[in-house]
């Protein structure tokens, strides 16, 4: 049975404004207004068996047909909140995004699949090894927020060379910088002991901060049902943003309320 949204902690202050819900990802979609939100995040689990709390691997370790009919769900409510000219990001494995966007794409319009880099050497049965995670990118109808960023020059982090060779074009892209693309291998999820904020992986902060430097918008409302560890709420609130995320597991919850008390944003 799905769990009711519960609430947690309502912000309230300048500069950081939203709520932390507890409960079922759909149940939290569902409770929320009809175009709403400006940006929709959806980082679901993957269904790979993760344990993510005492319930060990059960909440990630469903059926395929039980989630697939699921993360649909999930999507229809997702559309529904999304305001015209928001944006939704979708973070899966490029099997599951193949089979979510084609969804997707009967009611909002894609934009980009954004391929992020997944270092490490791990082969998952017959298969290639798997380099990256994929994060796809639609909107209802045209974006209202659209910025292309600008990265700076990646650098040898022993003798502090450029990595490529931009010809005769260095000297403009080291004073304006290069375009972002749809290839992101200078982001990858948190796996250091010593850097993630709970034991699961996690989502670095300059992956949300690039998220919202193309699409959010400053006061409007951002959705992020499987929050976990909380990265996309934290930056949100840094960037203006009013929120409204939930989670299955209750101590992410808590999690989420401590980065924000932690990050003096309220």
């Amino acid at each position: 049975m799905a769990k009711l949204p519960r609430l947690v902690r309502k912000f309230r202050g300048k500069r950081a404004c939203g709520t932390i819900t507890h409960g079922d990802a759909l149940s939290f979609l569902k409770s929320l207004g009809t175009e709403s939100a400006s940006v929709v995040f959806i980082d679901p689990p993957f269904n790979l068996g993760k344990q993510y709390s005492r319930n060990g691997s059960k909440i990630d370790q469903k059926p395929e047909a039980e989630y697939s009919k699921f993360l649909r769900e999930v999507l229809v409510e997702s559309t529904r909140v999304l305001e015209k000219g928001g944006t939704l990001y979708l973070y899966h494995l490029p099997m599951w995004a193949m089979r979510l966007g084609s969804e997707l794409e009967k009611t909002l319009s894609f934009r980009h699949w954004i391929a992020v880099s997944m270092k490490n050497g791990f082969v998952r049965g017959r298969r290639l090894y798997p380099a990256h995670y994929s994060l796809l990118m639609f909107s209802k109808g045209r974006p209202s927020r659209f910025k292309r960023p600008r990265i700076p020059l990646s650098e040898c982090r022993h003798c502090g060379e450029y990595l490529k060779d931009y010809g005769g074009y260095l000297h403009i892209v080291e004073r304006r910088g290069v375009n972002l693309s749809d290839f992101w291998d200078d982001l990858a999820p948190v796996r250091h002991a010593h850097r993630k904020n709970r034991p699961a992986n996690e989502l670095p902060r300059a992956f949300f901060q690039r998220i919202f430097e193309v699409s959010g918008r400053r006061g409007k409302l951002y959705v992020d049902p499987f929050s976990g560890s909380g990265s996309g709420v934290v930056t949100a609130a840094m960037h203006g943003m009013r929120f409204a995320a939930c989670d299955l597991v209750k101590s992410n919850c808590r999690l989420v309320c401590e980065r924000l008390r932690r990050s003096r944003r309220y």
